[in-house]
C-alpha cells in the first residue's frame, strides 16, 4: 500500500514542543552557537549541556566517548506528559486547536519560506514513537465524548479530525492493537462516525493488518447493510490475498439482494473490480443471475402516482444508471470481463430466464470502443433473436421501465436496429423494426429525427426486405403517432425520389404514408399536400407507362387518405369541399387514362383494392360507385351481327331461363374491334371512347366490390354474371390451330386468355356465397377454366413468340419473359420421357442441375416422331402465371366442398362425403397449385437479396398483389382452418390408390388403371402433401404469440385419428399427427409424392420439443421408398430429371436420420452397387430398386457427400483421450477411410465425367477432414494402437492413388471441368504424404517412411507414355512401399524399413 511521505523534521519539531514544556531557553540555530576560541572549559554547563544530560547522554572530555545512560525518570515523565496533555485537551476549545494545523510563526526580518500549512499538535506528538500509543488511547478515549456532537460551528467535525491524526503515520508502533481498538470503537459509535472509521482503515493500518482487518470488515457486512458502502471502498484499496478476496467476494454476492438502491452500484463496481481472468466468467454468471435491475423501479402503474415526487421516481433510473456505468467501466477496461458477459449471455438457453440486464448489457457492450466487443454483442444479439430466446415483450418490458436509462446508448440502439434490418436473415429482421419503434416512442425529438431519417435510408436501399420492413414500420409510426411524425413529413418525402427500386406494393405502402400525413386529422403535415398534389400531376402527364402507374396509384391512395371515415368526420365542416377534391382527382386521374387500356384497367384495379381494404365514408363509397364507370358493359352487352374473323356464337350459358334480359359479354366483337384498331393512328384513339376486352375483368372486380360493400355481401343484384354467356367462337378451331395464320392464331390466344381471366374473376365474386345452385356454378366455372387452359396450353404450342395480354397492370409482366419454343406437358415428369431442350426464348424456368443433366445422357433417345407428338400436345402454362388474374384467398374457400374420385368408399380413415357439390380432381389440383404458389410466397421466408444494377428477370410479385395486402399471420390462420377439408381430400386420395390396389392386386399398372386420372390424383396427392408442408414449416409458428395457432393446426391433424380426450400437450399432438400422416405410406403413387410425404414427416417432428424421438421411424420410411420399385400408370419405370432430383433429396433424408451414417454409405456402396455392377444394362439393384445405371450418379454423389458430413462430425483426437476413447475415434475413421476406398475405387467401372467430377470434389474435401480431424488423432495413438494405424493409413492411401489417377486421366482428356479440381486435389495429397512423415518423426519413427516419385496412369492404372521422360516431376504424388504389394503412399510400420523403388 502506497503511503504519504512526511517530512523527517517531524520528530525533531515534536521533541522541541515537549521540551519546552520543562525548560524555557530555546534558541535559534543561527544565535545558539559559539566560536571554539570562545568556548570555555568553565562555561561547559550551558542550556545545550543542561538540555543533553537531562536526556540521558553523558558528555566526555579528554578524547573519551559520550555515554548514553539510563533515564531513571523517563516512566514518570511519560506519565506526567500525558496527565498534563490530557488535563490540556480537556477544554474542547484548547483540544480543538490541538487538532487543527499550527501556524508557523517568524521573527522579526525572518523572509524564509514557509508552507501554509503544517501538522497539529497532536499529529507532531504521534510522530514520537515512545509517546505514540499513549497519545492513540488518549485520542481514542477523548472520541467517545464528540460522537454524538455532529458538526460543530466552523463546520468543524471533533471525530472525522481525531480519526484523521491517524492517517498516513510513518510508522504505527502498535498497528495491531491500533486495529483492535478501531473496530471496537466501530462497534459503539453511530453510524456516521462508523463510515469515517472504516474508509480511514485503509489509510491508518499498516499492510500486515489488511488481511485479518478484511475478515472483520467482511463480518461486519453480513451484520450491518448500512454499512456497505464505506467496507466496499475500504476493502477495494486494502492489499488482500486472492483466496481472501474470493471468500470476500463471494459474501458481498450472497449480499446482493439484499443491498439497498442507492448501494448497489458501489457492490456492482467491487464485486467487477475483484475478478480475475480465470474467475471472470462465474463470478459475471453469477452476478447477472443475482442482480435483479426489475427491483429497481417502479411498476409501471405505480409509476404515473409517482410523477409529482421526481426525487422518488427518478431514483431507481438513477441506480440503474450508475450500475451500468460500473458495468460499462468495467468492460471497457479489462477484456477478460467484456468476453465473460458475452459468454454468460449466449449461454443461457430459456425464454423465462433472459433479463432486461442482458439487452442493456450487450448495448453497453456495442458502445464500446473495441471492435471485437462490437462484433461480439452484434452477434449475441442475432443469435438470440434467431433462436427465439430474445423477444419483443422483453425488447418492450426494457424500453418501457428503462427509457432514461437507454437514452445514453441510443447510438448504439440504433446501430444495432440498422444491422438486424439489413440482416438476409428473415428471422431477426422484425427484431430490429421493433427496436426502431420503440425508439421512436420512448425518446425525444432528437431521437424520433434519427429514426425516421435511418427508415427513411432502408426504404432508399433497393433491398426488398429492407424496404418492406421500413415502410410498415412508418406507417405504424403514422398510426401510432401521427402528430409526431407529422414534424417530419419532409424527412419521408424524400422516398418520392427513389420510387425507381420501388415495388407497386411498396409504392401502395409509401402513398398510404404520404397522404396519411398530408391529409390526416393532424395538421402539421399539411405543408406537403401541395407537394403531394405536383408529384401525383407530374407521374399523370408522363408519357412513360411505369410513371404513369405510380401516378395512378399514388392518386387512388390520396382519394384513400381524403374519403376516409375519421378524416371526413373530423372535417364536418368541409365535408363539401373534400368531396369536391375527391371528385376533382377522380376526374384527373380517368381523364390520364382515357387513352390507355392499361392505365384505364389499373385505375379499376386500384379503386377495387381502395374499396376492399379501407374504411371510407359512405358518401365517398356513393361517389366512386356512382361515378359514370359503368360504360363497359353498356358497350358489351349489345350482340353485334357483323361478321369477325371467326364466327360468333354465345358460349357457356349456365341460365336455363333467358328472359332475364339476354345479358352476354361480347368478348370476341370487342377483341375484334381493339385488333382492328391496331392499325389506326395514334391520333385517333383518343377521339372516341373505345373499350378494350383488357378493362373488363378490372371493372367486373370493382363492380363487385362496390356491391358487397353496399349490401354487406349481398351480390344478388349482379348475380346474373355469374352464368351469363360469353360472345365467343366455337373452340373446335384449336384442333386446327395448324392452319392458321399467325394473326389468327394469337387471335384465338388471346380470346383464351381473357375468357380464362373473366371466369377466374366470376370464380373470385361468387365463390363465397352460400346457396347450392350459386356453388354449382362457381364449381362450373372452375370446370371452364380448366378446361380452357388445356385448349390454351395447345393453342400456345403452335403458336411461337406470341406475348399474351396483360392482365395484372401494377407491374411490369413483361420485363425478363419471353416466349419461343413450347415444353411439353403432355405426360408427366415422371414417366421419363425427354424433353425437347427449350430454347434461349423460352419461358422462365428452374435450370436442371448440372448430375441431373448428365444423368440424362446416359438415358435412351426417344424417335423424333414421338418427340414432336408430345410437342404438340401443349405447353406449360407455369411461366404464363403473370398473365392470370389472381385468385383471392377466398376462392380456396371450394376446397371444403367434397372431392368426386373413382371411389367414395370409406376406409378406417372414416371418410365420409356429405356435401352434394364435389369437387372433381382437375379442379382440385387447380386450387391447390395456386395455393401452393400463394403458401411459396407469403409463408417460405427468403433471405433479403440486393436488386440487381440490370433488371434480367420478371419481378417475383407480379400475380400477388391482393396477397401481399394480407399479413403472413392471416394467411396461416386461413391455412389451418382449411386443414380439415385438406385431409379430407388428404384421405380421399389415399381411399382411391388403396381401392385401386386392391382391384389390381397390388399391381399399379393393372387393366382397371386409367391413365389420365391416375395422373391427376396423383398430382393432386403430392400437392396436398405440399400444401400442408409449406403450412407447417412457416417460420413464425416459432414465435410464443403463435404457439396457440400451432397447437390448433396440429390439433386438427391429430383430431384426424383420435378424437376427442383431454387437452393434449404440443409433444403429444405432434405425436398423433405423425402417426396420422405416417398411415399414408401405403399408397404412394409415385416417387415425388414419397418424398413430400417424407418431407412433412420431419418438419412436423420438428414442431415437438423432442425431433430425435422420430428420426428412426423417418429414416424407416425413407429407406422403405427407396427400397420401392416406382413404375407409373402406363407401366413404365419412372425416370428423368424430377425423378433423379426427388431420389437425391429422399436418399439425403435418409442418411440424415439413420443411426450410422458409415454402415448405411457401406451397405450402399457394398451391397447395392455391387449388385448393379453384376446385372444387366436396363436392370436394376435387387436391394435397393431404384439404383440403376441411370440413377448411380444420383446415388454416389449422396453417399460422398453425406461420407465427408460423417467425416467432418468425428471428434478430432486429443492428447488427453483415453485409450478407449482412442480406439472407438481409430474404428470410426476406419469405417469412413473403407466406405472412401469403395466409393473411389467404382470410378474404374463407371468412370462417365459427372462421376469423375464428383469424385474429384468430395475426394479432396473427405482428404481435408482426414487431415484436419484424422491425422492429429493419429498423433496421439500411434504408440497404442500401431498396427490399427497403419492398416488404415495402407487403406487410405489405396484411395489417394486412385485420386491420383483421376488426376492424370483429367489431363490427358482435358477436359475443363475435371482439370479445375487437380491443382487443389494434388495440393491436398502432397498434405498428405508430408502430414504422415510429421507424424512417424513425432513417434520417432522417421527411418520407416520412404519417398519415392509417382509415375503419371490412367484410370486402368496403365502408365501415361507421354510422361515417362518426366519421371521426376515434382508436382507428382510421392509414394513409398513396395510394388509387388498394393503400394501405399507411406509405410507407417516402424518395424518395416522399405527400401525397394517402386518405380
Amino acid at each position: 500500500m502506497m503511503r504519504k511521505k512526511r517530512h523527517s523534521s517531524v520528530e525533531k519539531v515534536a521533541g522541541t514542543t515537549a521540551a519546552t514544556s520543562k525548560f524555557h531557553a530555546k534558541k535559534s540555530r543561527n544565535s545558539g552557537r559559539q566560536p571554539k576560541d570562545a568556548a570555555s572549559e568553565e562555561a561547559s554547563e550551558t542550556a545545550f549541556v543542561t538540555f543533553v544530560k537531562k536526556a540521558g547522554v553523558g558528555l566526555k572530555h579528554n578524547g573519551a566517548s559520550h555515554e548514553i545512560g539510563g533515564f531513571p525518570k523517563a516512566n514518570t515523565i511519560l506519565k506526567e506528559f500525558i496527565t498534563d496533555l490530557e488535563a490540556y485537551i480537556e477544554n474542547p476549545d484548547r483540544f480543538r486547536n490541538c487538532l487543527l494545523p499550527c501556524i508557523p510563526q517568524l521573527s522579526e526580518g525572518d523572509v524564509r519560506s514557509v508552507s501554509s500549512f503544517q501538522e497539529s499538535l497532536i499529529r507532531m506528538l504521534l510522530g514520537i514513537e515512545m509517546l505514540q500509543t499513549l497519545i492513540i488511547s488518549t485520542l481514542l478515549e477523548k472520541l467517545p465524548e464528540f460522537m454524538f456532537d455532529g458538526t460543530v460551528d466552523g463546520g468543524l467535525n471533533i471525530p472525522r479530525m481525531i480519526i484523521n491524526q491517524l492517517k498516513w503515520l510513518d510508522r504505527v508502533v502498535d498497528t495491531k492493537e491500533l486495529a483492535v481498538k478501531l473496530m471496537e470503537l466501530v462497534s459503539v459509535a453511530p453510524v456516521e462516525v462508523q463510515r469515517d472509521i472504516i474508509t480511514s482503515l485503509p489509510e491508518i493500518l499498516e499492510d500486515s493488518q489488511h488481511n485479518d482487518i478484511a475478515r472483520e470488515l467482511n463480518a461486519l457486512l453480513q451484520e450491518n447493510t448500512q454499512l456497505t458502502v464505506p467496507i466496499l471502498d475500504a476493502l477495494s484499496s486494502l492489499n488482500l490475498s486472492s483466496s481472501l478476496l474470493t471468500e470476500v467476494r463471494e459474501a458481498v454476492m450472497a449480499t446482493l439482494a439484499a443491498v439497498q438502491l442507492e448501494d448497489l452500484p458501489v457492490v456492482v463496481k467491487f464485486i467487477l473490480h475483484s475478478v480475475s481472468a480465470s474467475n471472470a466468467y462465474e463470478v459475471v454468471s453469477n452476478l447477472r443471475q443475482k442482480l435483479e435491475l426489475e427491483q429497481c423501479v417502479l411498476p409501471p402503474v405505480l409509476q404515473a402516482s409517482q410523477i409529482r415526487m421526481k426525487s422518488k421516481s427518478s431514483a431507481g433510473q438513477d441506480s440503474v444508471t450508475l450500475v451500468l456505468d460500473c458495468i460499462k467501466s468495467a468492460v471497457r477496461f479489462q477484456k477478460t470481463i467484456s468476453e465473460a458477459w458475452l459468454k454468460a449471455i449466449e449461454s443461457v438457453g430459456d425464454i423465462e430466464d433472459h433479463k432486461v440486464l442482458d439487452l442493456l448489457v450487450l448495448f453497453i457492450l456495442h458502445c464500446t470502443n473495441a471492435n471485437q466487443s462490437r462484433r461480439g454483442a452484434e452477434r449475441v444479439l442475432k443469435l438470440k433473436v434467431r433462436t427465439g430466446l430474445m423477444q419483443e415483450a422483453l425488447l418492450q418490458k426494457t424500453f418501457r421501465d428503462y427509457s432514461q436509462v437507454m437514452r445514453g446508448y441510443f447510438p448504439s440502439i440504433l446501430a444495432l436496429a440498422q444491422s438486424l434490418v439489413r440482416s438476409p436473415d428473415p428471422c431477426v429482421v422484425p427484431f430490429g423494426g421493433q427496436m426502431y419503434r420503440h425508439s421512436f416512442t420512448a425518446f425525444d425529438s432528437y431521437c424520433q429525427q434519427e429514426v425516421v431519417g435511418s427508415l427513411v435510408t432502408h426504404v432508399c436501399s433497393g433491398v426488398s426486405g429492407e424496404v418492406d420492413v421500413a415502410l410498415e414500420l412508418l406507417c405504424s409510426l403514422v398510426m401510432e403517432k401521427p402528430s409526431e411524425m407529422a414534424l417530419y413529413a419532409v424527412f419521408v418525402k424524400g422516398i418520392l425520389d427513389y420510387m425507381d427500386n420501388l415495388t407497386p406494393q411498396q409504392i401502395r405502402r409509401l402513398f398510404h404514408l404520404l397522404s396519411r400525413l398530408a391529409f390526416g386529422q393532424q395538421q402539421q403535415g399539411s405543408h406537403i399536400q401541395d407537394d403531394m398534389h405536383i408529384v401525383i400531376r407530374k407521374q399523370l402527364s408522363s408519357t412513360v407507362p411505369k410513371y404513369k402507374r405510380i401516378g395512378i396509384i399514388g392518386a387512388v391512395m390520396i382519394v384513400g387518405s381524403m374519403g376516409a371515415l375519421s378524416y371526413v368526420m373530423f372535417l364536418i365542416f368541409t365535408f363539401l369541399l373534400s368531396l369536391l377534391q375527391v371528385t376533382a382527382l377522380l376526374e384527373l386521374v380517368k381523364s390520364s387514362s382515357e387513352s390507355s387500356p392499361e392505365a384505364a384497367a389499373l385505375y379499376y384495379d386500384e379503386l377495387a383494392n381502395l374499396i376492399w381494404s379501407s374504411a371510407l365514408d359512405p358518401q365517398v363509397e356513393v361517389l366512386i360507385h356512382s361515378f359514370s364507370f359503368f360504360h363497359p358493359f353498356s358497350s358489351c352487352s349489345v350482340l353485334c351481327s357483323r361478321s369477325f374473323i371467326f364466327p360468333a356464337c354465345a358460349m357457356y350459358n349456365l341460365e336455363e331461363d333467358e328472359s332475364q334480359g339476354g345479358i352476354a359479354i361480347n368478348l370476341l366483337p370487342l377483341l375484334a374491334k381493339e385488333t382492328q384498331n391496331k392499325g389506326e393512328q395514334q391520333s385517333q384513339i383518343g377521339k372516341q371512347k373505345r373499350v378494350s376486352p383488357l378493362c373488363l375483368s378490372p371493372f367486373f372486380r370493382l363492380l363487385r366490390l362496390c356491391e358487397e360493400k353496399r349490401h354487406q355481401g349481398d351480390l344478388e343484384e349482379i348475380d346474373a354474371l355469374v352464368g351469363c354467356p360469353l360472345i365467343l367462337t366455337n373452340m373446335d378451331v384449336v384442333d386446327k390451330v395448324d392452319s392458321l395464320s399467325k394473326a389468327e392464331r394469337e387471335f384465338i390466344c388471346t380470346l383464351l386468355f381473357h375468357t380464362i381471366n373473366w371466369f377466374r374473376e366470376v370464380v373470385n365474386a361468387f365463390c363465397k356465397q352460400k346457396e347450392t345452385e350459386m356453388k354449382m356454378k362457381v364449381m362450373t366455372r372452375l370446370q371452364n377454366i380448366t378446361f380452357l387452359q388445356t385448349l390454351l396450353e395447345r393453342a400456345l404450342a403452335g403458336t411461337t413468340g406470341y406475348m399474351p395480354p396483360v392482365s395484372n397492370f401494377d407491374g411490369e409482366t413483361t420485363d425478363g419473359i419471353s416466349f419461343g419454343v413450347p415444353v411439353n406437358k403432355g405426360k408427366k415428369d415422371g414417366t421419363g420421357k425427354k424433353r425437347k431442350a427449350p430454347g434461349k426464348n423460352a419461358p422462365e424456368a428452374v435450370s436442371q442441375p448440372e448430375e441431373a443433366t448428365e444423368a440424362d445422357e446416359t438415358q435412351q433417345e426417344q424417335p423424333e416422331k414421338e418427340k414432336e407428338k408430345e410437342n404438340r400436345l401443349g405447353v406449360s402454362l407455369t411461366a404464363y402465371r403473370p398473365f392470370f388474374r389472381e385468385l383471392d384467398m377466398e376462392v380456396l374457400s371450394v376446397l371444403q366442398c367434397g372431392l368426386l374420385s373413382r371411389s367414395l368408399l370409406d376406409s378406417e380413415l372414416h371418410t365420409k362425403v356429405q356435401e352434394e357439390v364435389v369437387l372433381g380432381p382437375t379442379e382440385l389440383v387447380f386450387l391447390l397449385e395456386d395455393m401452393q404458389h400463394k403458401l411459396e410466397f407469403s409463408l417460405t421466408a427468403a433471405p433479403a437479396k440486393r436488386a440487381p444494377f440490370l433488371k434480367m428477370r420478371a419481378d417475383k410479385t407480379v400475380g400477388f398483389s391482393h396477397l401481399q395486402q394480407r399479413s403472413t399471420k392471416d394467411i396461416a390462420s386461413y391455412c389451418v382452418q382449411l386443414l380439415p377439408a385438406l385431409c379430407s381430400h388428404l384421405e380421399n386420395c389415399h381411399n382411391h390408390f388403396q381401392t385401386l390396389l386392391s382391384e389390381n392386386n397390388g399391381v399399379v399398372d393393372g387393366p382397371s388403371t386409367d391413365v389420365e386420372e391416375h395422373q391427376v390424383m396423383s398430382s393432386g396427392y403430392q400437392l396436398l402433401l405440399q400444401v400442408i408442408n409449406t403450412t407447417f414449416s412457416w417460420s413464425g409458428f416459432s414465435q410464443p404469440g403463435q404457439r396457440s395457432l400451432l397447437k390448433k393446426a396440429l390439433g386438427l391433424l391429430a383430431g384426424r385419428l383420435k378424437e376427442g380426450g383431454p387437452e393434449l400437450t404440443l409433444e403429444q399432438l405432434v405425436k398423433h399427427s405423425f402417426e396420422y400422416l405416417l398411415n399414408f405410406r401405403s399408397t404412394m403413387p409415385s416417387l415425388s409424392t414419397a418424398l413430400c410425404l417424407s418431407q412433412l414427416l420431419s418438419t412436423v417432428s420438428e414442431k415437438g420439443g423432442n425431433p430425435g424421438a422420430y428420426r428412426e421411424q423417418t429414416a424407416s420410411l425413407a429407406r422403405r421408398f427407396l427400397n420401392q420399385s416406382w413404375v407409373t400408370a402406363s407401366g413404365e419405370k419412372e425416370r428423368g430429371s424430377k425423378f433423379n432430383e426427388a431420389l437425391h433429396t429422399l436418399l439425403s433424408i435418409y442418411l440424415e436420420h439413420v443411426d450410422d451414417v458409415l454402415k448405411a454409405v457401406e451397405e450402399i456402396a457394398g451391397e447395392g452397387i455391387t449388385e448393379l455392377i453384376n446385372t444387366s444394362k436396363d436392370e436394376s439393384s435387387a436391394s435397393w430398386p431404384t439404383l440403376n445405371r441411370q440413377t448411380f450418379l444420383v446415388f454416389y454423389k449422396v453417399l460422398m457427400a453425406e461420407l465427408e458430413k460423417a467425416a467432418r462430425r468425428i471428434p478430432a483426437g486429443k492428447m488427453s483421450d483415453s485409450s478407449e476413447a482412442q480406439s472407438e475415434k481409430l474404428l470410426t475413421w476406419n469405417l469412413a477411410v473403407r466406405d472412401f476406398h469403395i466409393l473411389v475405387n467404382l470410378v474404374k467401372v463407371f468412370n462417365s465425367r459427372p462421376v469423375l467430377n464428383v469424385s474429384l470434389k468430395y475426394g479432396r474435401l473427405f482428404l481435408e477432414s482426414f487431415l484436419k480431424l484424422g491425422m492429429p488423432l493419429l498423433d496421439y495413438s500411434f504408440k497404442r494402437h500401431k498396427e490399427d494405424v497403419q492398416s488404415l493409413l495402407k487403406t487410405f492411401q489405396l484411395s489417394t492413388r486412385q485420386l491420383h489417377h483421376m488426376c492424370g486421366h483429367s489431363k490427358i482428356h482435358q477436359d475443363t471441368s475435371l482439370t479445375n479440381h487437380v491443382p487443389a486435389v494434388k495440393k491436398s495429397l502432397e498434405l498428405f504424404v508430408y502430414r504422415v512423415k510429421a507424424m512417424l518423426t513425432l513417434n520417432n519413427c522417421q527411418e520407416a517412411f520412404w519417398m519415392g516419385n509417382l509415375k503419371n496412369r490412367n484410370l486402368k492404372g496403365e502408365e501415361i507414355l507421354s510422361q515417362r521422360s518426366q519421371g521426376s516431376d515434382d508436382d507428382d504424388e510421392e509414394e513409398e512401399g513396395d510394388q509387388e504389394l498394393p503400394p501405399p503412399q507411406e509405410q507407417s510400420d516402424d518395424e518395416e524399413d522399405s527400401t525397394e523403388d517402386s518405380d
